[in-house]
């Protein structure tokens, strides 16, 4: 096939191109440029040279094309903006699901049939698989539960889903590290990226500050009503948090936010029976494959933990969801990801908890 293959700079989308070369497919290589450097670069060294010097290297060494696309005014206009905006707004954002609902997977096919490119496949180093069944095209989870991604892919459609491939997403990690050194990649050693992929080795919290500033409020006990202490704005905390607090006598927990006045409100007794949380309303639907009203799991961030769930419908786009057990850290703004085992069938945003 004709495949054009997103490459970051790490291990995993550089394996994904020696694997789709092996295979015998005729690839071309793209890189995506979406740092903002000219906002951010007084806050740390721009990290897309280091990872373009990289990316060359891979493409040289495996003989293929490489193209640098510039993104960053669709980034900025449909993942930064939206970011902020949530933030403003008290809730918790997650920028990874649309960016890759948005620009790698959206903006990019544009800017390939706007080039006159016409390519059978689009390649990435997500770990996560993509299997087809009569014309319906299925999310599933990579066989590695840390390293899984479905959760930040949860919000593509059919027609995106019948567009790509995942050729990594049906190894562990451990065994794309192996590949990469058998491949004797140039990056073989570089080490995993952490955070937002925008903001390279800047912290998160710099960035809103940059954006968003600083702004003392109160810190407060949410039994008690209690002054504890002060905070720099409302934006810098998320429902469940527990680091960062900054006091003593704890474990504290961020619990409310009245972000019209600039209060955070926390609790040492954010586990206690009584304060139950194991239901809310999700919305804005993208159901990948139509859900059935029977149990499910469900995932309120990225990582291995499940709950086990039921929906029901409140209307067309909007369900109650019922937890099995209790979650402390269900924010409104997080995506609900729900799976029918290890097939991700789609996602909602959380409007409020219950």
């Amino acid at each position: 096939m004709k495949i054009a293959l997103l490459i970051s700079g790490g291990v995993d989308s550089s394996v994904a191109l020696r694997l789709l070369k092996e295979q015998g497919h005729q690839i071309t290589a793209f890189y995506l440029k979406i740092w903002l450097e000219d906002e951010l670069s007084y806050l740390g060294t721009c990290p897309w040279q280091e990872d373009l010097s990289y990316v060359q290297a891979v493409c040289d060494q495996a003989d293929v094309p490489l193209e640098v696309v510039s993104m960053q005014q669709e980034y900025w206009d449909h993942v930064v903006a939206y970011t902020l905006a949530e933030i403003k707004a008290g809730r918790t954002p997650n920028p990874d699901v649309w960016c890759n609902k948005r620009v790698k997977f959206g903006f990019f096919l544009d800017y390939l049939s706007k080039q006159g490119q016409s390519f059978d496949k689009i390649a990435s180093g997500h770990y996560a698989q993509i299997l087809e069944d009569s014309g319906t095209f299925i999310l599933k989870q990579a066989p590695d539960p840390i390293k899984d991604q479905t959760y930040f892919l949860s919000y593509l459609t059919q027609d995106q889903l019948s567009k790509i491939i995942f050729p990594i997403g049906h190894l562990t990690k451990a065994q794309v590290r192996e590949l990469a050194q058998q491949f004797n990649l140039p990056n073989k050693e570089r080490k995993d990226s952490q955070g937002i992929c925008f903001l390279g080795k800047l912290k998160f919290s710099d960035f809103i500050a940059h954006y968003m500033g600083t702004k003392q409020g109160d810190l407060i006990e949410f039994e008690t009503g209690k002054l504890l202490g002060t905070h720099d704005g409302f934006w810098f905390y998320t429902i469940g948090q527990r680091q960062g607090l900054g006091l003593a006598g704890g474990p504290w927990y961020v619990v409310a936010k009245d972000t019209v006045n600039n209060k955070v409100f926390i609790s040492k007794s954010y586990y206690a029976a009584e304060k139950q949380r194991d239901r809310f309303v999700v919305g804005d639907c993208n159901w990948i494959i139509k859900p059935l009203l029977k149990p499910l799991q469900v995932k309120m961030r990225h990582g291995q933990r499940m709950h086990h769930c039921f929906i029901n419908p409140l209307d067309n786009q909007r369900f109650m969801v019922k937890l099995a057990e209790n979650d402390q850290g269900i924010a409104p703004g997080q995506f609900a990801v729900f799976y029918d085992g290890d097939i991700c069938i789609g996602s909602g945003v959380i409007e409020v908890a219950q």
